[in-house]
């Protein structure tokens, strides 16, 4: 199994069906940068141990060198969760964790992680989707968790314990979204999206994905129904997830016309460096957060040029 590196990508992430051989084999030529293989919502108390074999096997082969695979495992409270747990990690690169609320969730995977031996960079990713996980975020990430990667918004478990109006504008949603990304942020974690669950509406997708950009989350996850075909009126969910959370060429020029600005300015011995007439920089012993940002925007450009296909 590919061990995993420390750059990754994460712009549009499929979840599959454990259960599903055909969608399984699908995955192959799919251009997502991650997929989350369904042990939990997406297959019945009777599929459970079928689904772990097919999708641990699954993780085990590998779909590429650039895609990055990870277990959703059933809740640790649940007949299957630890059976899961301990198949996973030996599988996949990643395990999620559903409906996590409280710390002593996280903290429990982990410890078992490291009894089985987990490998060192296998990560945890964290599914926020209850009322009480978006309030306790704070406490959740006060205990550092060194394999926790990654936050992934739950929408549909988070609409349906709000008892909220679901619109293709979320308005309920965006102070819980806008917290999920907070939190990613203040704790340098990947954040995600949740799925958008109207397939035949590639409107309301669309500005969801734009909506998820200008939120500031890392990629979206997308459910496998829709992408299975991956062409309704030739629209493509997975090219246009990739689109939206890659830097467009106005922000790369943007970027390299910043880093150019202040790398003159520094070379002139100016203390200040400024770019379209704003200040983008001081002496280099002062933080620079413009600058900074536009050197993660190439980076990140050039790790999706690793990426493409050949």
């Amino acid at each position: 199994m590919l061990r995993w590196s420390a750059d990754r990508l994460r712009r549009s992430v499929l979840y599959v069906p454990g259960i599903n051989e055909r969608a399984l084999d699908k995955l192959h030529g799919l251009h997502c940068d991650a997929a989350i293989l369904d042990l939990e919502d997406a297959v019945s108390p009777f599929k459970k141990n079928e689904a772990r074999e097919l999708a641990c096997e699954a993780a085990r082969k590998g779909f590429g060198a650039h895609k990055e695979i990870a277990i959703r495992i059933n809740s640790l409270s649940t007949t299957w969760g630890r059976d899961d747990l301990a198949h996973v990690v030996s599988s996949a690169h990643a395990v999620v964790i559903p409906k996590v609320d409280s710390p002593n969730t996280l903290l429990e995977v982990a410890s078992i992680m490291d009894s089985l031996n987990a490998p060192r960079d296998m990560s945890i990713w964290a599914m926020i989707e209850t009322p009480l996980g978006i309030l306790n975020l704070s406490t959740i990430l006060a205990t550092p968790h060194p394999r926790l990667s990654c936050l992934v918004a739950g929408t549909s478990d988070l609409s349906k314990e709000l008892r909220c109006v679901t619109t293709p504008c979320r308005h309920a949603l965006v102070p819980s979204l806008a917290w999920i990304v907070l939190a990613a942020r203040a704790h340098g974690l990947t954040s995600l999206d949740g799925v958008h669950l109207d397939l035949a509406n590639d409107a309301d997708f669309a500005q969801q994905l734009n909506q998820g950009k200008e939120l500031g989350f890392d990629g979206k996850t997308l459910i496998h129904p829709k992408v299975l075909i991956d062409c309704l009126h030739d629209f493509s969910t997975i090219a246009a997830t990739n689109a939206v959370f890659s830097p467009s060429q106005n922000e790369l020029d943007d970027a390299q016309a910043i880093i150019a600005a202040y790398d003159e300015a520094v070379a002139n011995g100016s203390g200040v460096a400024l770019y379209q007439g704003k200040l983008i920089g001081t002496r280099p012993s002062r933080q620079n957060l413009h600058v900074d940002h536009a050197r993660s925007v190439l980076a990140k450009a050039a790790r999706i040029v690793d990426a493409m296909p050949l």
